[in-house]
């Protein structure tokens, strides 16, 4: 019988005194806090299954607020995602209801927060984010980048940026998000990496692929966490590993 296999952590790194990020397995939910060691679950494919990843805005209050806001809203409303419209509207309501939140304290003002993700239906997975966190297709051996990074234009030699063009709220006022939505084909031995910029700003691309094609699971999820805390743990390091077996 067809199953997805999804391996997970998340963990604060090296260099921050908390953890802002937020992530969603299905029901599940892991907000703003840290996993000593990988978690995988086990669900049958076929009824969607929406998996996602959340990293506060740094430098403004309450991102662990804001992406906390975010994943529990997924987890409620993932049953029903089974269309790109779906996906869109309630990543629409996310930021919503992460505004709606802030105007409700002052102490919450600004407050914001990225979002990737995927929704794996039968045959299909749709692929999603606002902001800088990525999805990416480990299936092939090299890795293949679905969504599209919310960040201004990179100078020469520049590698990666904390800028964003936009995120779920983050802002005094909403003036609406445009969500980057598609949908490819699965099957069986499909694998795709979500994650937040914690892990991909501080490991090269070509050494997550490299890590990928010798791990699977969680011990995959665990090495390409041990690559990131190597290379200094900048900064909060949530993924998570989706796998589709047979």
């Amino acid at each position: 019988m067809p199953y997805i296999a999804v391996s997970a952590l998340s963990h604060s790194g090296l260099m921050r005194d908390h953890n802002e990020d937020s992530l969603v397995v299905g029901p599940w939910t892991l907000c703003a806090t840290v996993t000593r060691n990988p978690q995988t679950f086990v669900f049958p494919l076929g009824e969607p299954l929406v998996v996602a990843v959340a990293d506060g805005i740094g430098g403004q209050p309450a991102g662990e607020v804001a992406s906390a806001l975010v994943v529990r809203q997924l987890a409620a409303l993932g049953p029903a995602l089974a269309s790109e419209g779906a996906v869109r509207e309630a990543l629409s309501m996310c930021d919503q209801a992460v505004y709606t939140a802030a105007d409700s304290d002052p102490g919450l003002a600004t407050m914001g927060t990225t979002v990737a993700g995927a929704v794996v239906l039968a045959e299909s997975l749709i692929s999603f984010n606002v902001g800088d966190s990525r999805v990416l297709d480990a299936t092939q051996e090299d890795l293949l980048q679905v969504s599209v990074d919310d960040n201004p234009p990179l100078a020469p030699g520049q590698r990666t940026t904390s800028l964003l063009t936009q995120a779920i709220g983050g802002a005094r006022h909403s003036t609406g998000i445009t969500p980057h939505v598609s949908t490819r084909p699965v099957a069986p031995g499909a694998r795709f990496l979500v994650c937040s910029d914690g892990l991909t700003d501080a490991v090269p691309e070509e050494e997550l692929g490299e890590l990928l094609r010798v791990h699977d699971d969680g011990k995959a999820a665990y090495e390409l966490w041990r690559a990131a805390i190597e290379a200094g743990g900048p900064d909060n390091i949530t993924l998570a590993l989706l796998r589709i077996g047979d």
